[in-house]
């Protein structure tokens, strides 16, 4: 399939993959931590062995997730936003925006938590920032203010939250399995997919 050779389509595809192997040979709990985004763990207050090395964490746990509903949530925006993202962006803006969101996410939701021992999973971070790029690149301009600015960001914020709410609500419907499906995360990606989008933009059609 052409999808597949898309950088969206790839992502997906890795994404579905690691959750179907993790699923398979049933170490979802083992994978939360030792693949997960461990906020304590990050500062230095506990040591988890063998595990992914924490400054990596942010990328591994975007391969684990907590349950179907979970990860088919996760895939049905990537795929939504990111093929469109893509198109506006090129495939290598896709990989930068979705990167630099998983690592945004696990930062905020480090600074809001430094301590918490609990495991934050999922590619919702990073998913996230494709989302916020989405926003600016096709977000509908409805006017709110009279601003066109102002009218930018309330719409971009309606989409983040309605976002974060579907987080939420898959969390509570999967019980959460005492994992993290974070709020700062996701604001964290989207901010970055935000602040990333416009230069993004400038860079492919006039810089390059």
């Amino acid at each position: 399939m052409r999808f597949l050779r898309t950088a969206t389509g790839a992502i997906a595809l890795l994404t579905a993959l690691a959750w179907l192997l993790v699923a398979v040979i049933g170490a979802d709990e083992r994978a939360a931590v030792v693949m997960g985004v461990v906020p304590a763990r990050l500062s230095g207050l506990i040591d988890i062995a063998p595990a992914v090395p924490a400054w990596l964490t942010p990328l591994s746990a975007t391969l684990v997730h907590g349950g179907i509903l979970h990860v088919a949530l996760n895939l049905l925006m990537l795929v939504w936003c990111g093929h469109l993202v893509e198109r506006v962006l090129g495939p290598s803006a896709l990989v930068l925006i979705y990167l630099v969101g998983a690592f945004a996410a696990a930062i905020a939701q480090w600074a809001v938590a430094p301590v918490s021992p609990t495991p934050m999973i999922g590619a919702s971070g990073a998913i996230s920032a494709v989302i916020g790029a989405f926003a600016l690149s096709f977000g509908q301009q409805k006017r709110i203010v009279r601003s066109p600015r102002l009218n930018r960001a309330l719409n971009a914020l309606w989409l983040l939250a309605a976002w974060v709410v579907l987080q939420v609500m898959i969390g509570m419907l999967a019980g959460a399995q005492g994992y993290l499906l974070a709020t700062p995360a996701h604001i964290g990606g989207f901010l970055a997919g935000l602040l990333l989008q416009r230069p993004l933009l400038l860079w492919r059609y006039w810089g390059a």
